[in-house]
């Protein structure tokens, strides 16, 4: 990359997340001790901060679960930490919830291999984000949420401005306000968690701001899905020993059955958690209350009727 004299080094200069604490300016004086107290010190900012943007959150999550209730997808794309932190959510869906590897996507600039070797050349490109979106045939019923600590990076910029002229619902997450990339989206979420312990490692508040936020995102809206029954997660996949034992003790928590009858639901309902709950509750064989559950949408409440 060649470098060049003019603005753009001044204008991310002045960005929140790039700013130098003055609290801090000793830091690699400092004791372990007071290392760690100075960052729990900064980390307890992001929550207050994002408590500051819950309404943003709120209608940026109805409108997501509107796009995923039409059959749409959810995807995030993001660079460096924020394309890291985006494809970790979307991972943790399948396992946690069941939904489809194809519901819940996410891009990082550079591919799969940038998850552990940096390509942040590939940020710079707006047409990388758009030609990622292009792959996956986006289209108007899908929702599109751009991470970027930054708010400027050019794979984001590039993949909504495709996203929104698609007629995709476009949502940006960025701890900078006033950004480029919040100009452009249908629902901003700017959090400003201010300058960095270490100036200008996003990885740090900014990082920790974005797995909240992608947290309650993904959270509120399988739970929005009937994915939950109560605060119990009874989409999960079974496959393994711990998973095989999490199933069960949800089955006993959400129906007082004892273990061996939770065990004995869960194998005749294949594994199916939903099912084996219904067919404890409503005294049902496994197809009827697999019927019964895929007349309620999918959702165990309506299934019994509450």
């Amino acid at each position: 990359m060649t470098i060049e004299n003019g603005n753009s080094e001044s204008k991310i200069g002045s960005l929140r997340t790039e700013q130098v604490d003055a609290k801090y300016h000793l830091l690699d004086a400092m004791s372990v001790t007071e290392l760690l107290q100075a960052m729990n010190e900064s980390d307890a900012e992001v929550p207050r901060a994002i408590a500051l943007k819950l309404p943003e959150i709120e209608k940026a999550i109805d409108g997501i679960v509107d796009r995923l209730l039409q059959g749409g997808r959810l995807i995030y794309l993001g660079a460096g930490t924020s394309g890291r932190l985006g494809v970790l959510d979307a991972a943790e869906c399948g396992p946690t919830f069941s939904v489809d590897e194809n519901q819940v996507l996410a891009f990082i600039a550079g591919g799969d291999d940038a998850l552990r070797n940096p390509a942040e050349g590939v940020e710079d490109d707006p047409n990388a984000g758009a030609a990622d979106l292009k792959a996956k045939k986006v289209s108007q019923l899908d929702a599109v949420v751009g991470i970027a600590a930054s708010g400027r990076t050019p794979y984001v910029i590039g993949a909504l401005q495709l996203a929104k002229e698609i007629g995709a619902l476009t949502i940006g997450l960025t701890s900078n306000p006033n950004s480029e990339l919040s100009k452009i989206v249908d629902h901003p979420i700017e959090i400003d968690s201010g300058p960095e312990l270490l100036a200008g490692s996003t990885r740090l508040k900014s990082g920790t701001v974005q797995k909240l936020v992608l947290n309650m995102i993904s959270t509120i809206a399988m739970v929005r899905l009937g994915k939950t029954y109560g605060n119990l997660m009874v989409d999960l996949q079974v496959t393994n020993e711990k998973l095989q034992d999490r199933a069960i003790r949800i089955i006993e928590k959400a129906t007082g059955a004892v273990r061996s009858e939770s065990i004995r639901a869960l194998n005749e309902a294949n594994h199916e958690v939903k099912v084996a709950i219904l067919m404890l509750l409503l005294n049902l064989e496994a197809k009827a209350a697999r019927e019964r559950l895929l007349a309620s949408s999918n959702r165990i409440r309506e299934a019994l009727g509450h």
